[in-house]
Protein backbone atom coordinates (compact mmCIF):
# COMPACT_ATOMS: atom_id res chain seq x y z
CA UNK A 1 0.00 0.00 0.00
CA UNK A 2 1.33 3.43 -0.85
CA UNK A 3 2.40 5.97 1.74
CA UNK A 4 0.75 9.32 2.36
CA UNK A 5 3.40 11.04 0.24
CA UNK A 6 2.35 9.01 -2.78
CA UNK A 7 -1.34 9.89 -2.67
CA UNK A 8 -3.46 12.98 -2.67
CA UNK A 9 -3.92 14.10 0.94
CA UNK A 10 -7.42 15.58 1.32
CA UNK A 11 -8.38 18.24 3.79
CA UNK A 12 -8.27 16.51 7.18
CA UNK A 13 -10.22 19.19 9.03
CA UNK A 14 -13.65 18.29 7.68
CA UNK A 15 -15.49 15.72 5.64
CA UNK A 16 -16.51 17.01 2.23
CA UNK A 17 -18.50 15.91 -0.80
CA UNK A 18 -19.24 18.06 -3.83
CA UNK A 19 -22.81 17.68 -5.06
CA UNK A 20 -23.44 18.09 -8.77
CA UNK A 21 -26.49 17.42 -10.93
CA UNK A 22 -25.01 14.08 -12.01
CA UNK A 23 -24.44 13.03 -8.41
CA UNK A 24 -27.98 13.98 -7.47
CA UNK A 25 -29.27 11.74 -10.28
CA UNK A 26 -27.05 8.92 -9.03
CA UNK A 27 -28.44 9.40 -5.52
CA UNK A 28 -31.98 9.20 -6.88
CA UNK A 29 -31.12 5.91 -8.61
CA UNK A 30 -29.71 4.62 -5.32
CA UNK A 31 -32.97 5.52 -3.59
CA UNK A 32 -35.06 3.77 -6.24
CA UNK A 33 -32.86 0.70 -6.19
CA UNK A 34 -32.97 0.54 -2.39
CA UNK A 35 -36.75 0.70 -2.35
CA UNK A 36 -37.06 -2.05 -4.98
CA UNK A 37 -34.48 -4.18 -3.15
CA UNK A 38 -36.51 -3.95 0.05
CA UNK A 39 -39.64 -4.90 -1.91
CA UNK A 40 -37.83 -7.94 -3.31
CA UNK A 41 -36.65 -9.02 0.16
CA UNK A 42 -40.18 -8.77 1.53
CA UNK A 43 -42.19 -10.27 -1.34
CA UNK A 44 -39.66 -12.63 -2.92
CA UNK A 45 -37.91 -13.16 -6.26
CA UNK A 46 -41.11 -14.01 -8.10
CA UNK A 47 -42.71 -10.66 -7.34
CA UNK A 48 -39.71 -8.56 -8.36
CA UNK A 49 -38.01 -10.49 -11.18
CA UNK A 50 -38.82 -12.33 -14.40
CA UNK A 51 -36.83 -15.39 -13.35
CA UNK A 52 -38.35 -18.83 -13.83
CA UNK A 53 -37.45 -22.53 -13.69
CA UNK A 54 -36.12 -22.18 -17.24
CA UNK A 55 -34.06 -19.10 -16.33
CA UNK A 56 -33.25 -19.33 -12.60
CA UNK A 57 -30.27 -16.98 -12.98
CA UNK A 58 -30.53 -13.67 -14.78
CA UNK A 59 -29.35 -10.08 -14.71
CA UNK A 60 -28.19 -10.06 -11.10
CA UNK A 61 -26.01 -13.17 -11.46
CA UNK A 62 -24.58 -11.93 -14.77
CA UNK A 63 -23.74 -8.34 -13.87
CA UNK A 64 -23.88 -8.01 -10.09
CA UNK A 65 -21.98 -11.25 -9.41
CA UNK A 66 -20.01 -12.81 -12.29
CA UNK A 67 -19.08 -9.59 -14.08
CA UNK A 68 -18.69 -7.59 -10.88
CA UNK A 69 -16.25 -10.07 -9.34
CA UNK A 70 -14.19 -10.21 -12.55
CA UNK A 71 -13.98 -6.41 -12.91
CA UNK A 72 -12.95 -6.12 -9.25
CA UNK A 73 -9.89 -8.25 -10.07
CA UNK A 74 -7.77 -5.13 -10.46
CA UNK A 75 -7.30 -5.02 -6.70
CA UNK A 76 -5.65 -8.37 -6.16
CA UNK A 77 -3.73 -8.35 -9.46
CA UNK A 78 -2.24 -4.90 -8.80
CA UNK A 79 -1.41 -5.78 -5.18
CA UNK A 80 0.31 -8.98 -6.34
CA UNK A 81 2.36 -7.21 -9.00
CA UNK A 82 3.36 -4.32 -6.76
CA UNK A 83 3.99 -6.02 -3.42
CA UNK A 84 5.21 -9.46 -4.45
CA UNK A 85 6.60 -9.11 -7.98
CA UNK A 86 8.47 -5.88 -7.38
CA UNK A 87 6.68 -3.45 -9.69
CA UNK A 88 7.16 -0.53 -7.30
CA UNK A 89 6.76 1.99 -10.11
CA UNK A 90 3.07 0.98 -10.28
CA UNK A 91 2.42 1.83 -6.65
CA UNK A 92 0.74 5.22 -7.38
CA UNK A 93 -2.27 3.41 -8.88
CA UNK A 94 -2.44 0.69 -6.23
CA UNK A 95 -4.80 2.46 -3.85
CA UNK A 96 -7.26 3.39 -6.57
CA UNK A 97 -7.29 -0.22 -7.79
CA UNK A 98 -7.78 -1.45 -4.25
CA UNK A 99 -10.67 0.96 -3.62
CA UNK A 100 -12.43 -0.06 -6.85
CA UNK A 101 -12.02 -3.70 -5.88
CA UNK A 102 -13.36 -3.17 -2.36
CA UNK A 103 -16.43 -1.33 -3.60
CA UNK A 104 -16.96 -3.98 -6.28
CA UNK A 105 -16.94 -6.80 -3.75
CA UNK A 106 -19.28 -4.97 -1.39
CA UNK A 107 -21.76 -4.62 -4.26
CA UNK A 108 -21.26 -8.28 -5.23
CA UNK A 109 -22.17 -9.32 -1.69
CA UNK A 110 -25.33 -7.23 -1.98
CA UNK A 111 -26.12 -8.87 -5.33
CA UNK A 112 -25.60 -12.35 -3.92
CA UNK A 113 -27.93 -11.62 -1.01
CA UNK A 114 -30.66 -10.33 -3.33
CA UNK A 115 -30.39 -13.37 -5.59
CA UNK A 116 -30.82 -15.89 -2.77
CA UNK A 117 -34.33 -17.31 -2.74
CA UNK A 118 -34.31 -17.56 1.05
CA UNK A 119 -32.00 -14.64 1.78
CA UNK A 120 -32.79 -14.75 5.50
CA UNK A 121 -30.84 -18.03 5.64
CA UNK A 122 -27.66 -16.43 4.32
CA UNK A 123 -25.98 -17.12 7.65
CA UNK A 124 -26.50 -20.89 7.38
CA UNK A 125 -23.04 -21.65 5.86
CA UNK A 126 -21.52 -20.41 9.11
CA UNK A 127 -23.22 -23.30 10.91
CA UNK A 128 -24.02 -25.92 8.26
CA UNK A 129 -20.77 -26.70 6.48
CA UNK A 130 -21.47 -28.16 3.06
CA UNK A 131 -17.86 -28.86 2.13
CA UNK A 132 -18.66 -30.15 -1.35
CA UNK A 133 -20.91 -27.26 -2.39
CA UNK A 134 -19.53 -24.65 -4.79
CA UNK A 135 -21.91 -22.09 -3.27
CA UNK A 136 -20.48 -22.88 0.17
CA UNK A 137 -17.01 -22.13 -1.17
CA UNK A 138 -18.20 -18.87 -2.73
CA UNK A 139 -19.77 -17.79 0.55
CA UNK A 140 -16.48 -18.09 2.41
CA UNK A 141 -14.15 -17.00 -0.39
CA UNK A 142 -16.12 -13.92 -1.47
CA UNK A 143 -17.20 -13.00 2.03
CA UNK A 144 -13.73 -13.64 3.41
CA UNK A 145 -12.03 -11.55 0.75
CA UNK A 146 -14.47 -8.67 1.28
CA UNK A 147 -13.73 -8.77 5.01
CA UNK A 148 -9.99 -8.84 4.32
CA UNK A 149 -10.29 -5.77 2.08
CA UNK A 150 -12.20 -3.91 4.78
CA UNK A 151 -9.37 -4.68 7.22
CA UNK A 152 -6.87 -3.48 4.61
CA UNK A 153 -8.82 -0.24 4.25
CA UNK A 154 -8.18 0.47 7.93
CA UNK A 155 -4.58 1.08 6.86
CA UNK A 156 -5.83 4.07 4.85
CA UNK A 157 -8.56 5.03 7.34
CA UNK A 158 -6.11 5.66 10.18
CA UNK A 159 -4.21 8.10 7.97
CA UNK A 160 -7.36 10.21 7.76
CA UNK A 161 -8.59 10.03 11.35
CA UNK A 162 -5.18 9.97 13.05
CA UNK A 163 -5.73 7.10 15.49
CA UNK A 164 -2.24 6.12 16.75
CA UNK A 165 -3.26 2.95 18.60
CA UNK A 166 -5.32 1.66 15.70
CA UNK A 167 -2.46 2.60 13.36
CA UNK A 168 -0.07 0.39 15.32
CA UNK A 169 -2.50 -2.51 15.08
CA UNK A 170 -3.09 -2.09 11.35
CA UNK A 171 0.66 -1.82 10.74
CA UNK A 172 1.28 -5.03 12.67
CA UNK A 173 -1.36 -7.09 10.84
CA UNK A 174 -1.05 -5.52 7.39
CA UNK A 175 1.49 -7.94 5.90
CA UNK A 176 -0.33 -11.19 6.81
CA UNK A 177 -3.69 -9.68 5.84
CA UNK A 178 -2.24 -8.62 2.48
CA UNK A 179 -0.90 -12.13 1.85
CA UNK A 180 -4.26 -13.65 2.75
CA UNK A 181 -5.96 -11.13 0.47
CA UNK A 182 -3.78 -12.25 -2.44
CA UNK A 183 -4.54 -15.94 -1.89
CA UNK A 184 -8.33 -15.73 -1.64
CA UNK A 185 -9.02 -14.45 -5.20
CA UNK A 186 -7.11 -17.45 -6.56
CA UNK A 187 -9.80 -19.54 -4.88
CA UNK A 188 -13.07 -17.69 -5.47
CA UNK A 189 -12.46 -16.53 -9.06
CA UNK A 190 -12.14 -20.19 -10.24
CA UNK A 191 -15.06 -21.15 -7.99
CA UNK A 192 -17.35 -18.94 -10.08
CA UNK A 193 -16.32 -20.91 -13.14
CA UNK A 194 -17.00 -24.13 -11.28
CA UNK A 195 -20.65 -23.11 -11.00
CA UNK A 196 -20.91 -23.76 -14.74
CA UNK A 197 -18.54 -26.72 -14.96
CA UNK A 198 -21.28 -28.73 -13.25
CA UNK A 199 -23.67 -27.59 -16.01
CA UNK A 200 -22.15 -30.02 -18.52
CA UNK A 201 -24.73 -30.92 -21.14
CA UNK A 202 -26.61 -27.67 -20.49
CA UNK A 203 -23.97 -25.02 -21.22
CA UNK A 204 -23.03 -24.74 -24.92
CA UNK A 205 -19.67 -26.47 -25.70
CA UNK A 206 -18.24 -23.17 -26.97
CA UNK A 207 -18.13 -22.04 -23.35
CA UNK A 208 -18.30 -25.25 -21.36
CA UNK A 209 -14.89 -26.73 -20.57
CA UNK A 210 -13.17 -28.30 -17.60
CA UNK A 211 -10.77 -25.35 -17.90
CA UNK A 212 -13.56 -22.88 -17.13
CA UNK A 213 -12.36 -22.21 -13.54
CA UNK A 214 -8.85 -21.39 -14.80
CA UNK A 215 -10.24 -19.27 -17.65
CA UNK A 216 -12.30 -17.27 -15.15
CA UNK A 217 -9.18 -16.72 -13.03
CA UNK A 218 -6.97 -15.74 -15.99
CA UNK A 219 -9.57 -13.38 -17.43
CA UNK A 220 -10.05 -11.68 -14.05
CA UNK A 221 -6.30 -11.08 -13.97
CA UNK A 222 -5.91 -9.53 -17.42
CA UNK A 223 -9.05 -7.39 -17.08
CA UNK A 224 -7.51 -5.93 -13.90
CA UNK A 225 -5.14 -3.49 -15.69
CA UNK A 226 -7.91 -2.59 -18.16
CA UNK A 227 -10.33 -1.81 -15.34
CA UNK A 228 -7.64 0.15 -13.46
CA UNK A 229 -7.09 2.18 -16.63
CA UNK A 230 -10.80 2.90 -17.07
CA UNK A 231 -11.09 3.83 -13.40
CA UNK A 232 -8.08 6.17 -13.62
CA UNK A 233 -9.39 7.93 -16.72
CA UNK A 234 -12.86 8.43 -15.23
CA UNK A 235 -11.39 9.53 -11.91
CA UNK A 236 -9.05 11.99 -13.63
CA UNK A 237 -11.98 13.50 -15.48
CA UNK A 238 -14.05 13.81 -12.32
CA UNK A 239 -11.22 15.33 -10.28
CA UNK A 240 -9.61 17.33 -13.10
CA UNK A 241 -6.28 15.54 -12.91
CA UNK A 242 -4.05 13.77 -15.43
CA UNK A 243 -4.01 9.94 -15.38
CA UNK A 244 -0.59 8.24 -15.01
CA UNK A 245 -0.21 7.35 -18.71
CA UNK A 246 3.20 5.70 -18.45
CA UNK A 247 2.25 3.38 -15.58
CA UNK A 248 -1.04 2.39 -17.19
CA UNK A 249 0.73 1.70 -20.48
CA UNK A 250 3.11 -0.71 -18.76
CA UNK A 251 0.25 -2.50 -17.03
CA UNK A 252 -1.71 -2.82 -20.27
CA UNK A 253 1.28 -4.33 -22.07
CA UNK A 254 1.29 -7.13 -19.50
CA UNK A 255 -2.48 -7.50 -19.91
CA UNK A 256 -2.04 -7.88 -23.69
CA UNK A 257 0.28 -10.86 -23.32
CA UNK A 258 -2.12 -12.47 -20.85
CA UNK A 259 -4.98 -12.01 -23.33
CA UNK A 260 -2.90 -13.77 -25.99
CA UNK A 261 -2.31 -16.66 -23.58
CA UNK A 262 -6.04 -16.77 -22.79
CA UNK A 263 -7.04 -16.85 -26.47
CA UNK A 264 -4.46 -19.52 -27.29
CA UNK A 265 -5.70 -21.67 -24.44
CA UNK A 266 -9.32 -21.36 -25.60
CA UNK A 267 -8.48 -22.28 -29.19
CA UNK A 268 -6.37 -25.29 -28.15
CA UNK A 269 -9.12 -26.45 -25.79
CA UNK A 270 -11.75 -26.27 -28.54
CA UNK A 271 -9.47 -28.10 -30.96
CA UNK A 272 -8.78 -30.90 -28.48
CA UNK A 273 -12.49 -31.30 -27.77
CA UNK A 274 -13.37 -31.06 -31.47
CA UNK A 275 -15.72 -28.12 -30.96
CA UNK A 276 -13.96 -25.28 -32.82
CA UNK A 277 -16.18 -25.67 -35.91
CA UNK A 278 -19.18 -24.56 -33.81
CA UNK A 279 -17.82 -21.01 -33.86
CA UNK A 280 -18.30 -20.79 -37.65
CA UNK A 281 -21.82 -22.18 -38.02
CA UNK A 282 -23.34 -18.72 -38.37
CA UNK A 283 -25.86 -19.19 -35.56
CA UNK A 284 -26.36 -16.92 -32.53
CA UNK A 285 -23.93 -18.84 -30.32
CA UNK A 286 -21.18 -18.94 -32.92
CA UNK A 287 -21.52 -15.28 -33.87
CA UNK A 288 -21.45 -14.07 -30.27
CA UNK A 289 -18.47 -16.32 -29.55
CA UNK A 290 -16.55 -14.72 -32.44
CA UNK A 291 -17.67 -11.22 -31.41
CA UNK A 292 -16.47 -11.83 -27.87
CA UNK A 293 -13.06 -13.21 -28.76
CA UNK A 294 -12.18 -11.34 -31.96
CA UNK A 295 -13.54 -7.83 -31.40
CA UNK A 296 -13.26 -7.52 -27.64
CA UNK A 297 -10.16 -9.62 -26.92
CA UNK A 298 -8.05 -10.13 -30.06
CA UNK A 299 -8.30 -6.52 -31.31
CA UNK A 300 -7.19 -4.90 -28.01
CA UNK A 301 -4.51 -7.59 -27.58
CA UNK A 302 -3.03 -6.47 -30.91
CA UNK A 303 -3.47 -2.75 -30.20
CA UNK A 304 -1.85 -2.88 -26.78
CA UNK A 305 1.36 -4.35 -28.15
CA UNK A 306 1.77 -1.20 -30.28
CA UNK A 307 3.85 1.31 -28.33
CA UNK A 308 2.15 4.32 -29.91
CA UNK A 309 -1.24 3.06 -28.72
CA UNK A 310 0.05 2.60 -25.17
CA UNK A 311 1.34 6.17 -25.18
CA UNK A 312 -1.98 7.57 -26.38
CA UNK A 313 -4.73 8.39 -23.91
CA UNK A 314 -7.42 7.70 -26.50
CA UNK A 315 -5.76 4.47 -27.60
CA UNK A 316 -5.45 3.13 -24.07
CA UNK A 317 -8.98 4.17 -23.18
CA UNK A 318 -10.42 2.46 -26.26
CA UNK A 319 -8.46 -0.77 -25.83
CA UNK A 320 -9.23 -0.94 -22.10
CA UNK A 321 -12.93 -0.32 -22.67
CA UNK A 322 -13.00 -3.13 -25.25
CA UNK A 323 -11.45 -5.56 -22.76
CA UNK A 324 -13.88 -4.58 -20.00
CA UNK A 325 -16.84 -4.95 -22.37
CA UNK A 326 -15.38 -8.26 -23.56
CA UNK A 327 -15.41 -9.65 -20.02
CA UNK A 328 -19.01 -8.49 -19.59
CA UNK A 329 -19.95 -10.19 -22.89
CA UNK A 330 -18.10 -13.37 -21.94
CA UNK A 331 -20.00 -13.64 -18.66
CA UNK A 332 -23.26 -12.82 -20.48
CA UNK A 333 -22.57 -15.58 -22.99
CA UNK A 334 -22.01 -18.04 -20.15
CA UNK A 335 -25.15 -17.00 -18.28
CA UNK A 336 -27.49 -16.41 -21.25
CA UNK A 337 -26.25 -17.35 -24.72
CA UNK A 338 -24.67 -20.64 -23.73
CA UNK A 339 -27.69 -21.71 -21.68
CA UNK A 340 -30.34 -20.98 -24.32
CA UNK A 341 -30.60 -24.62 -25.36
CA UNK A 342 -31.27 -25.70 -21.77
CA UNK A 343 -33.97 -23.10 -21.05
CA UNK A 344 -36.84 -25.51 -21.86
CA UNK A 345 -38.29 -23.00 -24.29
CA UNK A 346 -38.61 -20.32 -21.62
CA UNK A 347 -37.67 -16.72 -22.41
CA UNK A 348 -36.16 -14.14 -20.11
CA UNK A 349 -36.08 -10.35 -20.13
CA UNK A 350 -35.11 -8.50 -16.94
CA UNK A 351 -37.95 -6.69 -15.22
CA UNK A 352 -37.77 -2.97 -14.51
CA UNK A 353 -37.21 -3.87 -10.87
CA UNK A 354 -34.15 -5.96 -11.70
CA UNK A 355 -32.78 -3.11 -13.82
CA UNK A 356 -33.43 -0.51 -11.12
CA UNK A 357 -31.62 -2.58 -8.48
CA UNK A 358 -28.59 -3.04 -10.73
CA UNK A 359 -28.51 0.67 -11.64
CA UNK A 360 -28.88 1.51 -7.95
CA UNK A 361 -25.91 -0.68 -7.03
CA UNK A 362 -23.75 0.84 -9.77
CA UNK A 363 -24.75 4.36 -8.71
CA UNK A 364 -23.98 3.57 -5.07
CA UNK A 365 -20.55 2.31 -6.08
CA UNK A 366 -19.78 5.48 -8.05
CA UNK A 367 -20.90 7.77 -5.22
CA UNK A 368 -18.94 5.80 -2.64
CA UNK A 369 -15.81 5.94 -4.81
CA UNK A 370 -16.15 9.70 -5.22
CA UNK A 371 -16.71 10.23 -1.50
CA UNK A 372 -13.69 8.15 -0.50
CA UNK A 373 -11.36 9.74 -3.05
CA UNK A 374 -12.41 13.21 -1.89
CA UNK A 375 -11.81 12.42 1.78
CA UNK A 376 -8.98 9.86 1.90
CA UNK A 377 -5.45 9.74 0.43
CA UNK A 378 -6.23 7.50 -2.55
CA UNK A 379 -5.33 9.23 -5.82
CA UNK A 380 -1.82 9.84 -7.17
CA UNK A 381 -0.51 13.38 -6.57
CA UNK A 382 -1.19 16.03 -9.16
CA UNK A 383 1.80 17.42 -11.05
CA UNK A 384 2.77 20.74 -9.45
CA UNK A 385 2.14 22.78 -12.59
CA UNK A 386 -1.31 21.27 -12.96
CA UNK A 387 -2.08 21.92 -9.30
CA UNK A 388 -1.11 25.58 -9.61
CA UNK A 389 -3.18 25.93 -12.78
CA UNK A 390 -6.26 24.50 -11.07
CA UNK A 391 -5.82 26.82 -8.11
CA UNK A 392 -5.39 29.79 -10.40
Amino acid sequence: MSTRAEAVAPNRTAWSFTWTKTRVVLLALVGLGTGVALYRLVFGLGAATNLSDGWPWGLWVWWDVLTGVALAGGGYSTALLVNFLGREEWRPVERGAFLTSLIGYLLVCMGLLLDLGRWYRAWHPLVYWGYHSVMFQLFFYDGGYTLVQLVEFLHIFVERVRAPRLARVTHAIYAPVLIFGIILPFLHQPALGSLYVIAKGRLDPLWWTMLLPFLFLLSSFFVGPAMVTVENFLSARAHRTRPPIEILGQMLRLAAWLIWAYLALRVVDLLVRGELARAFRGNLQGNLFLLENVVFFLVPAVLLLVKRVRQSAKGMALASALVVLGIALNRANVVFTGMTGASRGASYLPSWMELSVTLGLISAGVLLYLFVTENFPILPPRPRAREEALRG
